[in-house]
């Protein structure tokens, strides 16, 4: 076994730390770091399959320019002089950096450096506007700054926790996980407030499925509540605060009676008033929000509203108590400590005059940009109507997550210069860039990330650049040089921009700013290198700090936190005769982003394996929707295609999809073409979540299963859906004419040598064939007029076997396994591997009553836990049943296309 390396996860902005190592065979592996204070030692089911992602699939290896393959001196060179041209014709202006919380805090640093401060353009953005800019805004509001008042042990010392927007669950596990531990413990109570009933309402006490849009009608109305009951903080109001009676009256221009706020926000009134007595009646409560509440055109009035409640009650800067805003990339806090928003400076400073001369007289540079620049979804309407002639797009996948997808692929392919640094080559960005250059990825980097606490921890390289891959910093600082500013960009490591990162905070800092690091100025390269996790502020002279505000001191001019008049307001999409569903997207527990990583681990792939739009049970039968069918997704602005996932979890007139597919692993799942670029006023964050929209079904002629030892293009079928599987690669297929899966069935012959077996039964129109070379399955492809019912785990095992025997080619042809291969199952456990219908059979040949004895017998939920939700549910399904009289091979989701 290698020296193990202490690094940090680059998942979401839990931050889990995670320990790398490699055996004796040199297989590298991954588990959480015991000593993190993130984590301590626990990992998700993503952090868990970490090694598996490490892998050279995909990867971009050398620099590119216009298609062509170049050394990196002529693609710096290229890179500079492109920027500089386009600069000396159409101004500072015309250029723009689209950034990422997937960079490291040094690489945000020198982008940031270099268009604020060297090119004189604000016109940096980053990805994380789509995930906290509401957040920022809200807080720099209330407190006069960009801080996080509260930390993760909040959670476990609160006797009440909300969680607002945020399906902890599947999109920050461990917290969950620590969550439930506490609940466990000492009977912390926990209210769920979604539209969705998600896996997060495992552990509700109460779950208030509000009507979309409805967040600060509810918490003006807890605010309201709070008074009239009696519940209030006088003196931490009339010494701490100001503007109180201005948010109250605000409040009372709504639904002020519980019955009326209760019939608009689509509520029982008796839950209503549950949650308001929970909250009023409980000293230590933390509000968690996340997107639910970030990702919408009312975002910021949203935070406002939350905080509102905690200053009116003084719960805040105290142990288990605090609204806590919990992020959802790596490395979204690192960004804004540097100014990676368009409308942030550096060091969480701002654009006044004092502070622009204070940055400029600290980078040396006459002055630095002379106010906010261009948000991300007005950075890509100026690429489109030719306002920015030139954009740098860096470690993210705009083509897919922004609003209105469809138009910011023509916006790219019409701009005249597109430059992209990423590690990935095959991103449906990168297909538009002019020049691409190749960045070290996730166990290459070395740098720093902070996460959703304040912490700040390093992240460590253990793996040799791949290729000819460099640090984004590197990039950055060698065309800075290539621009003439090299002497600025002269650094030889991370350790020299952090340090000048920390010294920034620190410098004309008086205890006026937050964001403090100057303790950190002064570490030598030794220092940096062994630095422990710490949490900011950590002022020169003291110790690292904790939960802020317990002092009841904020970063404004005197000091009082501010409360802020809020208005509820119905969002801007809304439904119509023509768009009469409402859509929410959001994320998958195994999956991130784009999928560019998790989308290498054949375990992360396999529980949802395609696109599932999820559907009400009278929403579907009012379409013709059936359960396992293929469905349309339309709007003025796109179309999505997806399969059908009837349930009670989604209420009647809304509608789920998942935010991760992409042009890489399917015909048309990109979420972000149907929504309309909506943005918050304040924040400028786009309304991610929502979206008026139509759903039909597909007229699909035939339907297919393929798997395959290499990967086949399918590209021109209607739909296709691909993953990475166990022995190669699995798409779900259908097609528009019959004859399309003839013509597919001769391709594969002609592209495939070896032995073929071949199954027709004309009557069901149904087809299978299977290729064989040496013995081993190659690619096998099933076809039916219907959605297939065949068991996709049990076709990955066969292709991952070395040689298969006649029995098991047998039941190939027949489309079941055979004796001794009892069926597995869509998978359910993705840490071991454990599937459907290998739990059924467990519970009802054990009587398993309970997930704890499911694990005992299977391992099913006995390592990250994110799967015990879904567990339950089965357990629960499975006991009904039984009552009924009616278990029998399968009785739960029947619409899971594993079935």
């Amino acid at each position: 076994m290698t020296a193990a390396v202490r690094t940090t996860c680059p998942y979401c902005g839990v931050g889990c730390g995670v320990v790398a190592s490699r055996d004796e065979a040199g297989h590298w592996q991954v588990r959480g770091d015991e000593q993190h204070p993130a984590n301590f030692g626990r990992l998700c089911s993503k952090g868990a399959a970490l090694a598996e992602t490490l892998v050279p699939e995909g990867r971009l290896l050398f620099p590119e320019i216009d298609g062509r393959r170049a050394g990196w001196g002529e693609a710096v060179a290229t890179v500079a002089e492109r920027l500089k041209a386009t600069i000396d014709v159409h101004g500072a202006g015309s250029v723009a950096f689209y950034v990422s919380g997937q960079l490291l805090t040094e690489d945000y640093y020198v982008a940031n450096k270099l268009m604020k401060g060297f090119i004189g353009s604000s016109n940096i953005d980053t990805n994380s506007r789509l995930c906290m800019a509401s957040t920022v805004a809200g807080h720099k509001r209330a407190f006069g700054s960009d801080t996080v008042p509260g930390l993760y042990v909040d959670l476990e010392l609160a006797d009440l926790v909300v969680l607002v927007g945020s399906n902890l669950a599947w999109c920050h596990p461990v917290l969950f996980q620590r969550l439930r531990a506490a609940q466990e413990k000492r009977g912390t109570r926990v209210v769920v407030i979604d539209p969705r009933r998600t896996d997060s309402c495992d552990i509700a006490d109460l779950h208030l499925a509000l009507q979309p849009g409805g967040d600060v009608a509810l918490f003006n109305g807890l605010l309201l509540h709070l008074a009239e009951a009696g519940q209030l903080a006088p003196d931490f109001i009339r010494n701490k605060t100001r503007g109180f009676e201005e948010a109250l009256t605000a409040a009372r221009t709504g639904e002020a009676e519980a019955g009326a706020l209760a019939q608009k926000l689509g509520l029982a009134e008796a839950d209503l008033q549950k949650f308001f007595n929970l909250f009023a009646q409980t000293e230590r409560v933390v509000t968690v929000f996340s997107q639910g509440v970030n990702q919408s055109d009312t975002g910021t009035d949203k935070v406002n509203a939350i905080i509102n409640c905690h200053l009116a009650t003084g719960r805040i800067g105290r142990e288990g108590m605090g609204p806590f805003s919990v992020t959802g990339q790596p490395n979204a806090m690192g960004g804004r400590e540097v100014g990676g928003l368009a409308n942030q400076l550096a060091a969480h400073m701002g654009f006044s005059a004092a502070e622009r001369e204070r940055v400029a007289r600290f980078w040396a540079v006459p002055a630095v940009a002379g106010g906010e620049g261009l948000k991300a979804v007005e950075m890509f309407e100026a690429v489109a109507d030719g306002r920015i002639k030139a954009i740098w797009i860096m470690a993210t996948n705009p083509a897919v997550s922004l609003p209105q997808a469809d138009a910011v692929r023509a916006a790219l392919e019409a701009c005249p210069l597109v430059i992209l640094s990423d590690c990935i080559g095959t991103t449906d960005t990168g297909r538009y860039a002019h020049i691409r250059l190749p960045a070290t990825g996730w166990g290459e980097k070395d740098g720093t990330v902070t996460n959703s606490e304040r912490t700040i921890s390093r992240q460590r390289a253990f793996l040799p650049a791949l290729g000819e891959a460099r640090p984004d910093w590197w990039i950055i600082s060698r065309v800075a040089a290539a621009m003439g500013h090299g002497a600025a960009f002269a650094y030889q490591g991370p350790a020299d921009i952090f340090r000048e990162h920390a010294a920034l905070s620190a410098f004309e800092n008086d205890g006026t700013r937050d964001f403090d690091i100057g303790a950190a100025a002064d570490l030598d390269d030794a220092a940096y290198d062994k630095a422990q996790p710490f949490r900011w502020p950590w002022v020169a002279g003291s110790a690292p700090a904790g939960r802020l505000f317990g002092g009841g001191r904020f970063f404004t001019a005197d000091g009082r936190a501010n409360f802020v008049a809020t208005i509820s307001r119905p969002p801007r999409s809304r439904v119509s005769q023509e768009f009469s569903l409402l859509l929410n997207t959001g994320r998958y527990r195994d999956q991130w982003h784009t999928m560019t990583r998790t989308g290498l681990a054949a375990r992360l792939t396999a529980h949802r394996s395609e696109p599932l739009l999820e559907i009400n049970p009278a929403d579907a039968g009012a379409r013709g929707l059936a359960d396992g069918c293929l469905a349309e997704v339309e709007n003025a602005d796109g179309r999505y295609i997806a399969r059908v996932r009837v349930t009670a979890a989604q209420q009647a007139g809304q509608i789920f999809l998942p935010m991760h597919w992409s042009g890489a692993f399917a015909a048309r799942a990109v979420a972000g073409a149907l929504i309309p670029p909506v943005v918050d006023p304040v924040s400028g964050q786009p309304a991610l979540k929502l979206a008026a929209v139509e759903v039909k079904p597909l007229a699909a002629a035939w339907h297919g299963v393929l798997i395959s030892a290499a990967p086949v293009d399918v590209t021109e079928l209607a739909y296709w859906a691909r993953r990475r599987a166990r022995g190669g690669y699995l798409a779900e297929l259908a097609g528009l004419a019959a004859e399309e899966a003839e013509e597919l069935i001769t391709r594969l012959d002609a592209a495939l040598e070896g032995e073929r077996l071949d199954y027709r039964d004309p009557a069901r129109g149904t087809v299978r064939h299977a290729w064989f070379a040496g013995g081993r399955l190659v690619a096998a492809l099933f076809v039916s007029p219907q959605p297939l019912r065949v068991d996709r785990s049990w076709l990955e095992a066969l292709a991952a076997e070395e040689a298969l025997d006649g029995a098991a080619r047998a039941s190939l042809l027949a489309g079941r396994a055979g004796a001794g291969r009892p069926a597995t199952g869509r998978i359910v456990c993705s840490c071991f591997q454990v599937g459907f219908d290998s739990i059924v059979t467990a519970i009802r040949t054990g009587r398993l009553t309970s997930p704890a004895e499911i694990g005992a017998a299977l391992k099913a939920g006995t390592n990250c836990g994110s799967c015990i939700p879904e567990l339950k549910e089965i357990l629960a399904h499975e006991h009904a049943a039984s009552l009924a009289g009616t278990a029998g091979p399968r009785t739960v989701e029947p619409a899971d296309n594993a079935a």
